[in-house]
């Protein structure tokens, strides 16, 4: 812990904080007093003994979620301990030539998961546009030195694109996804601090984050990704977005009610005036209710995908005419009733315990359709919308597409949601191109923003 803070003080300093040695030694003193796990505590003491004013405050705040959230090893990317080396190989045989510019080595050891020269770069970038004044031109040094840094991250992306295509052949592709959403994490981190500049402190005047923003920040990190805190503030979050759905829909069908005429009801209406004038009655239309099945994998990633879905599905209820639930890994099991029974976090936590599946077993798509065609086939009717969740992933086993065939046959819509990235849907054991044949529709749902984009189009 020492010299994760020591790292994040050098960091701090190279980004233009002021920080003593003594005020170093203070703070390893107390962090010694606290639970370092618990977060609030330790952002907390930074805080106090690193920012000196309201203004370094903003600006520590910014630093900590760079160096502690975007650069953390396991942001984006399952089971990164053991990529560690294969990060490091990768960056040392990289097709690209080191250049004579101080860019290319921040960049590089950005990429490593150490900021300091990055940070620097950007500092002096920000000091030559700041200590030039607002002549005509001034800042053409600071743009022209965040204009290295940008064409060096550009120049690493090919040259990683490249790597990694010359070795497919050597790489499986877990290892190669795994590699690419971690250096396109840490890519994303440096563009967004090129882009952005460092906010002016307004004495406490500025707005807060409005909930849009919060929403939009949330709604693009990957299921898998989310810590523990950012699950709790999804479950908010999707509690606002039901109740706004909510009262879209009412409003809806109450603009929208009116059928066909009724012819019996205008004539006598219109008797007690002679026909004149003629008041035309319409026959109420009930809001059709689509009858929602979903079909949902609990294995590994693609259950903190699944969880979400299952949470809007039954918050959204009675938009519905009824929710029918199943988890599978290898064989299905149905939890209808224990959603019923239970609030819904409490019946997550219940399935993910309780179902009567085998969840270590290897995910096999074909032995659950037949199960599900032998058990629970007759569910199925023209107004049922059947929403699969799942990476397609069979272990090689028969993929029993015949059987999705015959489900889309008897159903309105099949819909097929998955949470892997879009570019390894056809790669290894993936049967997705096989199930794609017999979808209606196939949707990436990898965050929030992508998931309720879909409910979105589900309830209206």
């Amino acid at each position: 812990m020492v010299n994760l803070v020591l790292k994040f003080v050098s960091c701090a300093r190279a980004a233009g904080l002021r920080i003593s040695t003594s005020d170093v030694l203070d703070c390893l003193t107390q962090v010694e007093l606290l639970d370092i796990l618990d977060e609030q505590q330790f952002t907390a003491v930074l805080r106090a003994n690193f920012a000196k004013s309201r203004r370094e405050q903003h600006h520590f705040d910014r630093l900590y979620h760079l160096f502690f959230h975007e650069l953390r090893q396991d942001e984006s990317i399952a089971h990164s301990d053991a990529l560690g080396a294969q990060i490091q190989e990768t960056l040392d045989n990289l097709p690209l030539e080191p250049s004579g510019y101080p860019s290319y080595q921040a960049v590089l050891d950005f990429l490593q998961g150490n900021p300091l020269q990055f940070l620097e770069q950007m500092r002096q970038a920000l000091a030559g546009q700041e200590g030039q004044g607002a002549a005509m031109g001034a800042n053409l040094g600071a743009v022209v030195r965040r204009l290295e840094l940008m064409l060096q991250i550009n120049a690493f992306e090919s040259a990683l694109l490249h790597y990694f295509n010359e070795r497919r052949g050597k790489i499986n592709w877990e290892t190669r996804r795994d590699l690419m959403e971690h250096f396109n994490a840490r890519m994303q981190s440096a563009r967004r601090l090129i882009a952005q500049e460092r906010l002016q402190y307004d004495d406490g005047t500025a707005k807060k984050r409005s909930h849009k923003k919060h929403l939009d920040r949330l709604g693009e990190v990957h299921f898998a990704s989310l810590t523990q805190k950012e699950v709790e503030e999804m479950r908010e979050v999707i509690e606002q977005l039901v109740r706004k759905l909510k009262d879209t829909v009412s409003r809806r069908f109450a603009s929208r009610n009116r059928g066909i005429l009724d012819v019996k009801k205008t004539l006598r209406r219109s008797a007690k005036y002679h026909g004149i004038p003629l008041e035309i009655v319409f026959r109420n239309r009930p809001p059709r209710k689509a009858k929602i099945v979903a079909l949902c994998d609990v294995s590994g990633s693609v259950w903190s995908a699944a969880r979400f879905m299952l949470n809007m599905l039954y918050s959204l209820q009675e938009c519905f005419t009824q929710v029918r639930s199943f988890v599978f890994v290898a064989g299905l099991d149905d939890v209808t009733q224990i959603f019923e029974d239970h609030e819904i976090n409490q019946a997550i936590e219940k399935v993910l315990k309780e179902a009567d599946i085998e969840y270590n077993a290897a995910t096999d798509y074909g032995l659950t359709f037949r199960q599900f065609q032998k058990d629970y086939m007759d569910i199925i009717n023209k107004k049922t919308t059947f929403i699969i969740i799942g990476d397609g992933r069979t272990n090689y086993s028969n993929p029993e597409e015949h059987i999705l065939d015959e489900i889309r046959e008897r159903s309105r819509r099949l819909i097929w949601l998955n949470p892997e990235t879009e570019q390894f849907w056809y790669t290894g054991d993936s049967e997705m191109r096989t199930y794609q044949a017999y979808c209606h529709e196939v949707r990436p749902c990898q965050n929030l923003n992508q998931l309720l984009d879909f409910i979105t189009s589900l309830v209206l």
